[in-house]
């Protein structure tokens, strides 16, 4: 079988498919990115750039779809060379979400066109709205929301088949949408989170404490995002951290997030929104306890969960994180915002919820969890999304179509 997948930063949620799929000898792989990732084993990667770039008049309502047209054409380019060169796929996989998919059934008509699901914008009842201090939705950025989803829709239309990796970001498509759309998540390698009572974690040396080094056991917190920012919670972390510190004069906090701005509002005064924090709260936190890590290697990040007493997660009506399962599946205990991505899951993970905004709650549990004793360490028990289920899922639905 011919594969080809296609992610502007590859391989990110086919990382573990196209590594299975590359697998069998029979399988000819390619890959279509703007990335320049690690080398997959049997995965031909096939760089392609951007024709030209986006003209500086285009209307505003459609600067955003012109990004994704360029994308669209850029990417057609490069799968037209791919025919050129006697590679026609049976298969395509692809992240519709920058417009990549867009002209793919026009350059291979016959190939079976299989996209991944991630959300569908909406102006009411998901994030938008969700938190009262980010201020609502001018009409024009209404406009531009509803926008957002064209090339979902377009992308949508021509697929053969579409993956979620949750039953509720399905729920956010249309009804049309979703029967058309199969649960499968990207599965989770639990044997890598096995606990690791070797982990370390070293804080360098700075204008509050000198080089400070954590291992399992120490009354330690844990945030993770890929940016520190109200999505995923951060201003509800940082109110809830001067009592916990006040109450646990042996806990520190680590917290592990870029200053960009990932999804969602900017914060006021042109700040991140950890300086923002940080002005609002930062008088009140001991700062020989508090340690910004910033963007972490894998590895690291993996130490954290080993070294972590307690993980906190929060995530407004949004796409759910990979480090909240991971973490909830490493058998950290987790205390998490009881919003739909979350409590999908938390039952069967074990995972702790309380009201997203409720930050004195939220400090309750987290004092609780970190004075109680260390016990033993055990990942659970849930096969639904472990990495070989998903990827027999997967496997299997490629094969059907």
């Amino acid at each position: 079988m011919k594969i080809l997948f296609i992610h502007q930063n590859f391989p990110s949620q086919f990382i573990h498919l196209a590594a299975r799929l590359a697998q069998k000898k029979q399988n000819k792989v390619v890959a279509l990115t703007m990335s320049q990732p690690q080398p997959i084993p049997g995965v031909n990667l096939r760089p392609y750039t951007l024709l030209r770039q986006a003209a500086p008049e285009t209307h505003p309502l459609l600067k955003d779809q012109e990004s994704k047209i360029l994308l669209a054409e850029a990417c057609a380019a490069a799968a037209m060379q791919l025919k050129h060169e006697g590679f026609v796929p049976d298969v395509i996989i692809a992240h519709p979400g920058w417009g990549e998919a867009l002209f793919m059934k026009d350059v291979f008509p016959q190939a079976k066109l299989l996209i991944y699901c991630e959300f569908y914008y909406n102006l009411e009842g998901q994030d938008v709205g969700f938190d009262p201090e980010i201020p609502p939705l001018n009409f024009q950025q209404r406009c531009r929301l509803r926008l957002k989803n064209t090339t979902n829709l377009l992308s949508m239309e021509i697929a053969d088949a579409a993956i979620s990796p949750t039953k509720w970001q399905k729920s956010t498509y249309p009804s049309w949408a979703q029967e058309k759309i199969t649960v499968i998540h990207d599965g989770i390698d639990v044997e890598r989170l096995a606990f690791n009572p070797n982990a370390r974690i070293e804080v360098a040396s700075n204008q509050h404490h000198a080089n400070l080094n954590f291992k399992p056991g120490d009354e330690v917190l844990s945030y993770v995002a890929r940016n520190l920012e109200p999505v995923r919670g951060f201003q509800i972390f940082m109110r809830a951290l001067p009592s916990i510190l006040r109450k646990r004069p042996n806990a520190h906090a680590l917290i592990v997030g870029g200053d960009g701005l990932g999804y969602g509002h900017s914060a006021p005064n042109s700040l991140s929104w950890r300086e923002h924090l940080m002005a609002e709260v930062g008088i009140d936190l001991d700062m020989r306890r508090v340690h910004f890590l910033g963007k972490v290697p894998y590895q690291t990040y993996l130490d954290l969960l080993s070294v972590s007493k307690v993980h906190s997660y929060w995530t407004t009506p949004f796409v759910l994180s990979w480090s909240f399962l991971e973490a909830a599946y490493s058998g950290l205990p987790v205390i998490a915002s009881n919003t739909q991505p979350v409590t999908e899951f938390a039952s069967q993970l074990g995972v702790e919820t309380f009201d997203f905004f409720d930050f004195e709650d939220f400090s309750k549990r987290a004092t609780r969890q970190l004075q109680a004793k260390t016990s033993v360490r055990r990942g659970v028990n849930f096969p639904e999304l472990h990495l070989e289920n998903s990827l027999r899922q997967q496997v299997k639905l490629i094969n059907d179509l």
